[in-house]
């Protein structure tokens, strides 16, 4: 491989984007950005210097949990706790959520069910300001918020209803292949709800009139900026092996996409490496 030179080096953090035509990618590496548009068709190196930093507290770690934590700050934090993926299992009524005044900064704010097609259709949920960040992160194509709730446990409650009906997974690697057709989400949008009124309407009585609102919004297209497909996926894993490097052919969700294989970028958050192209 051509001889490289040192660009940045510092903490992975997944990567920041811009939703443009195609979307806009930046690496964090600690305080610096690093474009990425530049890299495309070019090679590049990714090496693990063999240190880990939670990202929250900064404390040394062997392993990292959930996606950049220390194992005390994954057991500790309410951003770890498992209601997280499984919103509809919130227990802040209870009073044992780990962090009240978190919970009431991020999880009793408005919410957005929504519909995208990242591998096929599947349902979702995402705070509203995560719009259209979420959408971005997964690598979908298209995207349609179809309701706005209050409460992140409200949004968890339809996605488990409109789950029973489509996914609520992306396969990543039939994502990374790109060979994911269009779909006429407005129309899947009526057919959902249609299907799912009776339990909505159930919740509403429930939780109130205005709980649940239904949006009329467009679908968003997204584009991503590759070069090429890979007809197979294979993984680059730090842990296994510290040094990534080939000719970076595109990005896509999370997913930096070489000739040698893709990377998860959100997977090694908190990993220290260089990066040299």
């Amino acid at each position: 491989m051509t001889e490289l030179s040192l660009r940045a080096s510092g903490h992975l953090r997944k990567m920041v984007t811009q939703l443009e035509a195609p979307v806009h990618y930046q690496l964090p590496l600690d305080d610096e950005l690093v474009d990425m548009a530049p890299l495309i068709g070019q090679p590049i190196r990714l090496e693990y210097t063999g240190e880990i930093h939670c990202q929250h507290c900064g404390r040394k770690t062997r392993k990292s949990f959930n996606q950049g934590f220390c194992y005390p700050c994954f057991t500790r934090l309410p951003q770890c706790d498992s209601c997280i993926v499984k919103p509809e299992k919130c227990h802040y009524h209870e009073g044992t959520c780990r962090d009240p005044s978190w919970g009431e900064r991020h999880c009793f704010q408005p919410h957005v069910v929504y519909l995208a097609n990242s591998s096929g259709i599947k349902v979702g949920i995402t705070r509203g300001e995560q719009v259209p960040t979420r959408w971005m992160d997964q690598g979908a194509i298209q995207a349609l918020p179809i309701l706005e709730v209050d409460t992140r446990l409200h949004s968890g409650l339809i996605e488990q209803i409109i789950a029973a009906h489509v996914s609520d997974k992306t396969n990543w690697r039939t994502m990374l292949k790109g060979q994911v057709e269009p779909l006429d989400l407005k129309a899947e949008r009526d057919r959902l709800l249609n299907l799912c009124a009776l339990q909505l309407d159930s919740l509403r009585e429930e939780y109130g009139v205005e709980a649940i609102r239904e949006l009329d919004a467009e679908v968003i297209e997204i584009n991503y900026p590759v070069e090429v497909y890979p007809a197979k996926v294979g993984t680059h894993n730090l842990d296994k092996n510290p040094v990534v490097e080939g000719v970076l052919q595109g990005i896509k969700g999370q997913y930096l996409i070489l000739d040698t294989g893709v990377i998860n970028i959100r997977k090694f958050a908190a990993y220290n490496v260089e990066l040299s192209f």
